[in-house]
């Protein structure tokens, strides 16, 4: 329990100073959004009504940095995240709602299958090497290194294209309205297959190579060898001994994926515009949209502090040692 405080009282301030960070680092960025938004819109428009915009987003110069900081927090307390500058008049709040289940259900799944199909197929080429599994390893080991985007391009050019199956870039096809019905979700999975397909081959190889790495390591511990000599089965040994303790390593690694499922995978969402907060935060960059840049990054600052929090638990059921330092 104390070490499970600890680490709680770590992450509230981890998340105080990335929060901090947060708020200071858009407004360093050089370039004007207001300006930006006024030219984007082509619009014409007077002074006095130029600085109501400033008001509105609180970039007017009357008030002091801090002041714009502690109203920042004030904000954050009442669950307002401000008003977009891409999306002017909408809420930050909801573009998120909006741009989130794409992300979550195209990333969240993919990360979830490549963790759990890497680490099998991990525990059986390390445990049993010299396999076909373990033949898999020069095609992993290449697959791994192959940036996420640069499997995009290739998938595009080589799956996608007039009358394909695969469409090449969105998330639906056009026309229809984001509902759960007979028309929209068939269309949904058929544009997300791509995208998913890129992240799944990408990531699944280096579960895979770490895991068998942890494997062959742990195979070779005293522990292996006394339930080995105890005559228990080679699946109990395999699962619930070497496997078990390889694992945990892994733990961390994928608490950190499922953290970073919300911020998408930035540029597989830039090639295939495929409609997640990935693509979104693309979008904020570009036209300086500090609130909206700052509503993505807390909800992904959130989102690694909460998996690494869920890895710490997990190691507490996993590792006996931990529960006893705790």
């Amino acid at each position: 329990m104390k070490y499970l405080l600890q680490r709680i009282a770590f992450y509230l301030f981890t998340m105080w100073a990335a929060i901090t960070l947060n708020f200071f680092i858009p407004r360093m960025i050089p370039g004007d959004p207001v300006q930006a938004m006024i030219a984007r819109f082509q619009g014409q428009m007077s002074t006095q009504a130029v600085a109501s915009l400033y008001v509105l987003f609180g970039l007017d110069k009357k008030q002091s940095i801090w002041a714009d900081y502690r109203g920042y927090w004030i904000q954050l307390f009442h669950g307002d995240l401000g008003l977009s500058f891409t999306f002017f008049p909408a809420p930050v709040s909801q573009v998120l709602a909006q741009s989130l289940p794409w992300t979550v259900a195209l990333v969240g799944v993919t990360t979830l299958l490549s963790f759990m199909i890497g680490t099998m197929l991990g525990v059986f080429a390390g445990w049993r090497r010299g396999s076909w599994v373990d033949g898999l390893l020069p095609a992993t080991t290449f697959l791994s290194s192959i940036p996420y985007f640069w499997l995009g391009l290739i998938a595009i050019a080589l799956l996608a294209g007039p009358g394909s199956f695969f469409p090449s870039s969105g998330g639906y096809d056009p026309g229809l309205v984001p509902a759960f019905d007979g028309y929209f979700i068939p269309s949904a999975i058929r544009h997300s297959l791509l995208p998913a397909l890129t992240i799944l081959v990408s990531s699944v190889s280096g579960w895979i190579l770490s895991m068998r790495n942890m494997m062959v390591t742990v195979a070779s511990e005293d522990y292996i060898t006394v339930a080995h000599a105890k005559g228990l089965s080679e699946k109990r040994v395999m699962f619930g001994y070497a496997a078990r303790n390889a694992l945990l390593p892994n733990v961390s690694g994928f608490a950190l994926a499922l953290g970073f499922i919300v911020g998408g995978t930035l540029l597989v969402e830039i090639v295939f515009s495929y409609p997640g907060l990935g693509y979104q935060l693309f979008q904020a960059v570009g036209a300086k949209d500090y609130p909206l840049m700052q509503g993505i990054f807390l909800i992904i600052t959130l989102s690694v502090l909460l998996a690494n929090l869920l890895a710490d638990v997990a190691y507490l059921a996993l590792d006996p040692r931990t529960r006893k330092e705790g």
